[in-house]
Formats: C-alpha cells, structure tokens, sequence
C-alpha cells in the first residue's frame, strides 16, 4: 500500500487570497523560515543559536507548540533583551529558555535531540557592527549543533559573507558543511543567482533518518 503523504501547507493557502499570503523570498532569511515551516513541528525542540532581534526564535516558538521547547543563544544583552520584548508581547515566553551566551556552549546546556538549529551569522542589525560571529566559535557550535540533531532534523545557516570577517566565516560553514558525509546529513546550498556574489545565502543540513 502507498504511504500516505503528509502536506503541510498554512490553511491561508488554500483561500482565493492565497497570493497575498504568500512570503516574497527577497534574501535567505524569508527561504530559511519557508522552510522551518515545514520542518519543524508540534512538540519539537528548536534551538536559536543566534537571537538577534528574535525574528527567527519567535518563529521556532510559535512552530514548537505549547508541548515543545526553544533555546536561544547571544552574547550580546541588547539581543536578548529585544528577543524577550518580542516573546512577551506574543505571549511564548514560557516556551523559550534566553541564554546570554555563546552558541559554542550548546552542548553543555541542551541534550539531544534537537529538531532544528538556526544560525543567522554576521552582526545584529541595527547594533553594533564590529561584534560579529566568529569562525572559530561559529565552527564549534556547528560541530555540536550536527552531533545533537535528531533523525530527520535540520540546521539552517544565513551566510553573510559581505562584510569584514564575512568571508572567513563563510569558508570555515562551505569546508564544515563538505565534510559531512552523505548519507548521513544530506546537505544544500540556496543562493539567488541574480544576486551580488557576496550577497547573503543560505545552507540547509539535514540529518539522514
């Protein structure tokens, strides 16, 4: 007998307004959350691994559900705390755990599995641009993120490798992402090609079943 398919598409979808509803993919960013859309379900475990303004860990804490769990990482206090503002003016902050500090302490904090991990690289918009995310921690947060994802799971890197030290990062993500063999992670690359060469792109990881 065929499986049967699961599709999930928003219910928005299926209406006769559906064009107004459907994300402009104008960069990596709007892509990475078509995505985690898909991949991320009801009760799963999600780690932001880059807060930021916390446009990426309110989406993972809306797809988790009330029975799942969020972790999200920065250095910087002024991410946290604009992250926390925007969960509690959603009403998820008991879903999500803020932790004021470095991706490259996920392991000693969350044990596996994970469902998804998000990394959004580069610097905090409209923060102070010479603290950026550094090869050397962005590589060891990597190798933890790979190592605690569950079957099934998925990383999703936004690359930005315009501006300094961008270049570097990217090099150390593109040789990290090479050297997981298929197929044990099945692993993208998704870039526009009517872009800039140095305008930001998306990696997608996905740990075989």
């Amino acid at each position: 007998m065929e499986k049967a398919v699961r599709l999930w598409y928003p219910l928005a979808a299926m209406t006769p307004d559906a064009p107004h509803d459907i994300p402009l993919l104008r960069g990596p960013v709007p892509l990475a959350h078509l995505l985690l859309r898909h991949f991320v379900r009801p009760g799963d475990r999600a780690v932001d691994a880059t807060c930021g303004n916390g446009n990426d860990t309110l989406l993972l804490a809306e797809l988790v559900g009330t029975g799942g769990k969020v972790w999200g990482f920065d250095i910087q206090r002024e991410a946290i705390g604009n992250t926390a503002r925007k969960l509690a003016a959603s009403g998820l902050t008991e879903r999500v755990t803020l932790i004021d500090g470095g991706h490259e302490t996920m392991a000693e904090r969350i044990d596996a599995p994970l469902n998804a991990v998000v990394f959004n690289l580069g610097y905090l918009p409209g923060g102070d641009r010479s603290v950026i995310t550094r090869p050397e921690t962005t590589g060891a947060a990597l190798e933890q993120a790979a190592a605690l994802l569950a079957p099934s799971g998925v990383v999703t890197l936004t690359i930005y490798p315009g501006h300094g030290g961008g270049g570097e990062e990217r090099r150390l993500v593109e040789e990290w992402a090479a050297t997981l063999r298929a197929p044990l992670f099945h692993v993208w690359r998704m870039g526009q090609i009517n872009a800039a060469a140095d305008a930001p792109y998306l990696i997608l990881v996905q740990k075989g079943a």
